[in-house]
């Protein structure tokens, strides 16, 4: 193993921060009032997007014409530090890790940065791969995971997937990737053959790692 995978939201730091509520209004607010998209069919609308693409963005994109950097640089000005701060333990964690670290979220770039920086964990991932690493193809699509390996110059089982959605992480077993869910309460792991390991908080993943080399 080579590199390790984290996805950002609900992973880097706990759902309970519910930092996504914050970007969810500013979607809706993006829908009613720069796409003008009736309130009352922006909730429908968004379930029917993510069904069909993985993303409202995706929906946006094919059916009203958005662009796609406008709406990223909307929907994720958001005050990220009314709902974060530094994690010591996770920085410390990522200093000592025996392999690279590295972002790979369906965020933005500029959302990616300030969640780091909230966190404390500045300068402490080799690199970042956000939504536009597959011409904004959220996961769980496969182009994301492959243009990061090729990016990489690694193959799928050279890598670890931190994840806390159980279908990007499904994914990314089909690529051969190690996959750790995020979040004690998601499921049981003989009921589900892709995911290799749960951990409450991504802090945590010093010690698995370890085990795993040591057998690899």
């Amino acid at each position: 193993m080579k590199a390790v995978l984290f996805d950002l939201d609900n992973t880097l730091y706990p759902a309970e921060c519910d930092l996504f509520s914050l970007i969810d209004v500013r979607i809706n607010r993006y829908m009613e009032e720069v796409v003008a998209i009736d309130p009352l069919a922006v909730d429908g609308l968004r379930r029917r997007y993510w069904k069909d693409y993985g993303t409202t963005l995706q929906g946006l994109i094919r059916h009203h014409v958005v662009d796609p950097e406008d709406y990223l640089d909307y929907v994720h000005a958001v005050d990220v530090g009314s709902r974060l701060s530094f994690d010591n333990e996770l920085q410390q964690t990522l200093r000592d890790l025996r392999l690279p670290s590295y972002v790979f979220t369906n965020g933005s770039r500029c959302h990616v940065d300030r969640v780091v920086t909230a966190l404390g964990l500045d300068g402490l991932f080799a690199d970042i791969f956000d939504i536009r690493i597959a011409d904004y193809q959220p996961k769980p699509n496969p182009d994301p995971y492959r243009q990061v390996l090729d990016e990489l110059a690694l193959s799928g089982d050279q890598c670890i997937m931190m994840e806390d959605q159980l279908q990007n992480l499904e994914m990314a077993k089909q690529f051969g990737m190690k996959t750790v869910l995020i979040g004690v309460d998601k499921t049981v792991l003989q009921d589900y053959n892709y995911v290799d390991a749960q951990l409450e908080r991504p802090a945590d993943i010093g010690k698995l790692l370890d085990e795993w080399l040591e057998v690899a």
